[in-house]
């Protein structure tokens, strides 16, 4: 990125952005429509999404580095995002990235991601307590309840009543 033209102010703003010592939120807002701002911005906190324009909202590769941050910034992209296949897969990575690692809860995150079985799976190999959290259709899968207990025994309170009578899933609770 060619930065020669880039005036002493901007690039201050920049740096600051980029080691955490400033917020999009309380720049004016003129920088918080400068794409290399808000990149600058969104790349240190996903969420910085929020603040930026309406039409940096829109724009794929803010989306895409705010997302690869944090998938939080899903929620403040522009509709047209939403529905958008990578933006969507880049989302779910990082948020399965954050549950196998314990850096994210499934109680927080929207409806739409606890019935993904994916997320699901990360979530509950890392927490088996997070089968309270999921979809009701994953509380009767045998394979993520099966996990959920094994990594957390406790888990099995929140199985679906058929899958307390499985042998393999009780044994998986107890041991």
């Amino acid at each position: 990125m060619d930065q020669s033209h880039w005036s002493d102010e901007k690039k201050e703003i920049i740096r600051k952005l980029s080691i955490g010592e400033n917020s999009l939120r309380r720049l004016p807002e003129e920088w918080k429509a400068d794409k290399d701002v808000v990149l600058a911005a969104v790349t240190k906190d996903g969420r910085a999404l929020e603040h930026a324009t309406e039409e940096l909202k829109g724009d794929r590769d803010v989306v895409l580095a705010a997302l690869t941050q944090n998938c939080i910034a899903l929620w403040y992209a522009a509709e047209e995002w939403k529905g958008d296949k990578e933006v969507v897969l880049t989302a779910k990575k990082e948020i399965i990235r954050k549950l196998s690692i314990g850096e994210n809860s499934l109680r927080r995150l929207p409806e739409e991601w606890k019935a993904d079985k994916d997320v699901v799976l990360a979530a509950v190999t890392q927490d088996g307590m997070a089968l309270q959290y999921a979809a009701e259709e994953w509380k009767v899968d045998r394979g993520v309840v099966y996990a959920a207990v094994k990594q957390k025994g406790r888990a099995f309170q929140y199985a679906a009543d058929e899958l307390k009578g499985d042998r393999e899933v009780v044994l998986a609770a107890v041991t």
